[in-house]
């Protein structure tokens, strides 16, 4: 789910026929390793639980999957590559900023569950955080995919070595949409619907953008000195 697979060119119908197989194997296998995770939590199931549920040997589990968090996290390719994608197809005079706030929105209209806001992302959400260990392959695959953008967007700016922009915009834009994500979880935990939900996602969605593409300005400023309440002429943080 999380790799692609293509069939090799000009030997016929049959190594296409293989390759689906293989992906229909993988599938089957972590989704079943993924209903046992969620059911009985990450770290009390085995590689042998999940071959013994799949019907198959654990060398056939690990064929597929080199670890036991990939069987959980199998489209983290796909989550990775999914900014990189989200940038190269970014429309004519279109801004990082900008094309990131609306895919957010998109998915979100999409209920994907790269946002979290989907039926069902409690569970996803409980298995993660009750396990350290995908907890910290869950940061792993944002500091990959913050990696992966810095680099795309240095090779676009034509930033020299060592311009610090490229690897700051993608930890921003990364962390916009991380914290969005959380947020959303941790409502959908709390035991929301996504209706009631709905207006104040999209309403901290477009705030939390707002910032991202107007910086920070004069948000959380001190109170002036003479105690007046009245601002220095810094311009208000988006949304304030």
């Amino acid at each position: 789910m999380g790799e692609h697979h293509l069939p090799d060119a000009g030997t016929g119908p049959e190594p296409g026929l293989r390759e689906r197989k293989k992906r229909e194997t993988r599938r089957r296998i972590s989704d079943i390793a993924t209903g046992l995770f969620m059911t009985r939590g990450f770290d009390a199931v085995t590689i042998a639980d999940v071959a013994r549920a799949a019907d198959v040997s654990v060398n056939t589990v690990f064929n597929y999957f080199g670890t036991k968090e990939d069987l959980f996290f199998d489209r983290q390719d796909e989550m990775i590559e999914a900014a990189g994608r989200d940038f190269r197809d970014r429309r004519p005079g279109e801004s990082a900023a900008a094309v990131f706030r609306r895919r957010f929105f998109e998915n979100l209209d999409a209920r994907s569950y790269q946002t979290a806001f989907h039926e069902g992302s409690e569970a996803w959400t409980r298995t993660v955080r009750d396990s350290p260990a995908l907890t910290a392959r869950s940061r792993e695959m944002i500091r990959r995919a913050e990696d992966h953008l810095a680099g795309l967007l240095a090779a676009d700016t034509g930033a020299a070595p060592g311009d610090i922009a490229p690897r700051a915009a993608a930890a921003m834009i990364l962390a916009v949409q991380t914290s969005l994500v959380e947020h959303i979880a941790d409502r959908k935990s709390a035991g929301e619907t996504l209706e009631e939900m709905r207006e104040d996602v999209y309403a901290a969605t477009a705030r939390a953008f707002d910032l991202l593409e107007h910086g920070l300005g004069g948000y959380a400023a001190a109170p002036p000195a003479d105690g007046t309440g009245e601002s220095d002429g810094a311009p208000p943080a988006p949304g304030k």
